[in-house]
């Protein structure tokens, strides 16, 4: 017999200690975040262009010359929406490297008061006027608004809102992004007292999605190889496996059988939702293979410490199940590190 009774566990803080939080809070609204910051290359064409070609976006104003002459613009403009990409910092770079922070100092108060999941709310964008090429933007972000404490369905909360406004060469506002999150302290879970139970077999993990074109693939683990598709015509390979080739269009291809030695490109560590059948927490890392191709794969015995992008990795493909290998890659060592 199971009895299950929803957990009940009283507010930490007081009527007082709230009003006392919220007053350091509210001392975070209106600090600007960092410096300002300069967009690496004035508002051009050819980012224009990679922007409506990967958006499809057909609009002829932004950059058919004359189009854009006759329209109530008289020249090329850049798409609103693209307001924020003339601004990203560059990739790699902390943000706490751009000067002062208070964001992260409003986080870590909020966090130590119990509000420490995430769930983003909303983004409100504002477009003064357009931008045209040769337009210089420069960023100001300031922590705009927190919020007296919300009862919400995930919890109790604060809204953090900041607000990011675009500056063209002439101080000129061009445009505004409020955005906003709920920070705030999960629901506890329902406890459930219950009779000890008999431990259950682990589920077996989800079967891969087998087709004509990857069936080889899955083959060959269970052979213990790791085959790569490769063109009959041109040589190019490609993973994963497909119909055709990307290179030379040719439907021919053959197999090549990699090394498996390579370098870890990326990585993920997946905590939550977690599913029966695997260990938590999941390490998943891309691969790319010293042959060229990348994988994805799950890690053996690599801990979160070893775990960094360019260490070099080898190989292990273990049976699953009876009709079921995979790859895992584990540290290289030796002559393959």
């Amino acid at each position: 017999m199971t009895d299950t009774t929803a957990a009940t566990v009283a507010d930490p803080y007081s009527d007082a200690e709230k009003a006392e939080f919220y007053e350091q809070l509210q001392a975070f609204a209106g600090q600007e975040m960092g410096i300002d910051q300069h967009g690496s290359d004035p508002v051009n064409v050819p980012m224009i262009r990679q922007w409506v070609e990967a958006m499809g976006d057909k609009n002829p104003i932004y950059l058919d010359e004359t189009a854009a002459k006759a329209s109530v613009h008289g020249g090329l403009v850049a798409p609103p929406s693209m307001l924020p990409a003339w601004v990203m910092r560059a990739y790699g770079v902390d943000r706490n490297a751009l000067g002062p922070n208070p964001y992260a100092d409003l986080t870590a108060l909020v966090e130590s008061h119990g509000f420490t999941s995430v769930v983003a709310s909303n983004s409100e964008h504002t477009y003064d006027r357009y931008l045209r090429p040769g337009d210089e933007i420069t960023l100001r972000t300031v922590i705009d608004s927190v919020s007296p404490e919300k009862q919400t369905a995930l919890g109790a909360g604060h809204f953090i809102s900041t607000r990011q406004d675009y500056f063209d060469q002439t101080g000129e506002r061009v445009g505004s992004m409020l955005f906003r999150i709920l920070k705030f302290r999960p629901k506890p879970q329902a406890v459930t007292a219950a009779q000890p139970q008999a431990p259950t077999a682990r589920p077996l993990r989800p079967r891969p999605a087998t087709t004509h074109d990857i069936a080889f693939f899955f083959d060959g683990l269970n052979e213990g190889k790791l085959l790569i598709q490769k063109c009959s015509d041109c040589a190019t390979l490609r993973h994963p496996p497909g119909p055709m080739c990307r290179n030379c269009h040719s439907l021919r291809w053959t197999t090549l059988e990699s090394t498996g030695n390579g370098t870890i490109h990326s990585f993920v560590v997946v905590h939550y939702p977690q599913v029966p059948s695997f260990d938590y927490p999941n390490q998943v890392v891309l691969v790319e293979l010293d042959e060229g191709v990348r994988i994805v794969a799950n890690t053996l015995d690599i801990s979160r410490e070893q775990l960094r992008i360019g260490a070099r990795v080898h190989l292990v493909i273990q049976r699953c199940d009876d009709d079921l290998s995979l790859p895992f890659f584990a540290l290289a060592t030796g002559q393959d590190a």
